[in-house]
């Protein structure tokens, strides 16, 4: 089966990436007296950072999937799959050494912040349950495609049930990845949601790339579906309460954020697709391939991994709405340079978690 690349993908990957640059910088820099949600400029800089996130994991379970697909039609498919477990893990070991003070652990200090739960333990996470669910109906491809659809479903549409989760009886560690009571900025529900709609596209793209008109047909798909869910979703889930009495169905319409996010991130994906041809420069599929790298060096700039030292602790809530800008542009280009010229792959971190864990490993023997 013939199966090109998809351009746009990159694309996408370096938009929400800067998006998140920009978006961390100015939200931790940014004195609070400025942030009006009266002012359009903020509206309209609030409403990109908000679809950021549900990009990223829509997108993650898209490729992931999209590559395994691939990689099955090659009869190769094992040592992707093993190759995304080792992903996975490597992004749950980074989300947490990410906050690592190792001052304050010399110092015999340790805090509850090293166990909290963040974008790339649940993209990890994500991704190994995208590929437990392909392990089981990799056979079954229409199955596959179903089971994703109603996974994601699952995660919105319950939404209102865990929204206030406390987990007090279990260890912080394992907590933190259903519960944000702990300080987790992410937690596995509803986030796993996008990445299994991201999955379901992935085998639509894989099964109907090659058929005339797909690409016109699933940018209108993009947009209509897009429009549909951001404007009528919780008018048609009101309609299904009406039906079937059924309360969570109501909960969800009066706080319908997941169906209308997704929207964006489909209006979003509609929006590059038909720019693909204009998005082919190798700048922007740089920026799209080095996410991960470029999310560790923001992090380490803005927050202090390890050393507790950032910009944060500089300048936390400080600047006025021209610092804040003219610092957010100068920011997303200076971590793009130091992730294109100092860091040349994402194979640093490869190499640095297995030193890591050789060195544990050494250590325990």
């Amino acid at each position: 089966m013939k199966t090109d690349r998809l351009f746009f993908i990159d694309a996408v990957r370096a938009f929400a990436i800067l998006m998140m640059l920009q978006g961390h910088f100015i939200d931790t820099l940014l004195n609070p007296i400025y942030r009006d949600n009266t002012n359009t400029a903020y509206q309209i800089w609030s409403y990109f950072r908000g679809i950021t996130a549900p990009t990223f994991f829509t997108i993650s379970g898209l490729v992931f999937l999209y590559l395994l697909l691939k990689a099955k039609a090659k009869q190769n498919d094992n040592s992707r799959i093993k190759k995304g477990l080792y992903r996975g893990l490597l992004l749950l070991v980074i989300g947490y050494a990410l906050r690592m003070d190792i001052f304050s652990w010399l110092k015999g200090r340790f805090y509850n912040y090293f166990l909290v739960v963040d974008v790339l333990q649940c993209i990890g996470l994500s991704l190994i349950m995208l590929i437990g669910c392909y392990v089981l109906f990799r056979n079954h491809p229409k199955i596959l495609s179903f089971v994703l659809v109603v996974l994601g479903l699952f995660c919105f549409i319950t939404e209102p049930l865990y929204r206030n989760l406390h987990l007090d009886y279990l260890p912080k560690f394992f907590a933190n990845y259903m519960t944000k009571a702990n300080g987790s900025i992410f937690t596995i529900l509803p986030w796993f949601g996008f990445t299994a709609f991201g999955g379901f596209l992935a085998t639509l793209f894989f099964n109907h790339l090659h058929k005339a008109k797909f690409r016109l047909f699933t940018i209108i798909a993009f947009f209509v579906s897009g429009f549909l869910l951001l404007n009528y979703s919780s008018w048609f889930l009101i309609q299904l309460y009406e039906l079937t009495n059924i309360q969570l169905l109501k909960d969800v319409a009066f706080y319908n954020y997941l169906f209308m996010r997704f929207g964006n991130v489909l209006l979003l994906l509609g929006l590059f697709y038909a720019a693909e041809p204009y998005l082919k420069h190798k700048l922007i599929s740089k920026i799209g391939q080095k996410t991960l790298s470029i999310y560790v060096i923001h992090f380490i700039i803005i927050f202090g991994s390890f050393t507790g030292l950032g910009l944060k602790h500089f300048y936390n809530q400080s600047l006025d709405p021209l610092e804040a800008v003219i610092g957010a542009i100068l920011f997303m280009i200076v971590v793009c340079m130091i992730a294109f010229y100092y860091v040349k792959t994402n194979a640093f971190l490869y190499k640095m978690v297995r030193k890591l864990l050789k060195r544990i490993n050494i250590q325990s023997q």
